[in-house]
């Protein structure tokens, strides 16, 4: 593998309230990340997942390594990334702590289900994805986790729930498309 370092210097000190906002301006899908099994099960609220391979089926997400979930992802080897639905608003809210939760506590209130790894998938998720670990990328305060698919399940509903500027944002793909096609770019021109 060929790497090329390079030296960038830094012309001033990029705070993390300025990192911060600027993330801010990316509309990110959310998921529940979920991990362990039995009784020892957590989970969080993520943005970050990413597909990264079709052939084989493999995701990225990154993981705070403060998260109560870490240690369980490292543990195990598995992990499921449930993508929430526009009205699952509550479960993305218990699934980032708010409240005092922790742990299996945060489970209660929807309906779960284990397949071919164990951990819990979300029922009526948009699309509930079983993964086993196949890389750790450890950086500062986090990992990139690579997962590879081990089965999956997904749902007939079209609508998303998001996060942009701070806040949760609910596209639905039939009522939404119309919508965007109208304020969409502009493709080229045909000629006559």
């Amino acid at each position: 593998m060929n790497s090329v370092v390079r030296h960038i210097a830094i012309a001033r000190e990029v705070t993390s309230t300025d990192f911060r906002g600027a993330m801010r301006q990316l509309t990110g899908g959310v998921s529940v990340l979920t991990a362990g099994r039995g009784k020892e099960i957590s989970g969080m609220t993520v943005t970050s997942v990413s597909s990264l391979s079709i052939e084989p089926a493999t995701l990225i997400v990154s993981i705070n390594r403060e998260a109560s979930s870490w240690p369980l992802v490292k543990r195990h080897g598995v992990f499921g990334v449930n993508i929430l639905t526009s009205d699952q608003l509550d479960v993305a809210e218990r699934f980032t702590g708010k409240g005092g939760l922790k742990g299996a506590a945060r489970f209660a209130g929807a309906e779960w289900v284990t397949r071919v790894s164990g951990v819990p998938l979300l029922v009526d998720a948009l699309a509930a994805i079983d993964c086993e670990v196949e890389d750790i990328i450890e950086r500062h305060s986090h990992a990139i986790v690579i997962g590879r698919v081990l089965d999956l399940q997904l749902s007939a509903r079209t609508a998303a729930l998001a996060y942009w500027q701070g806040q949760y944002v609910a596209i639905d793909r039939d009522e939404d498309a119309v919508r965007l096609a109208e304020v969409s770019v502009p493709g080229p021109r045909a000629t006559r």
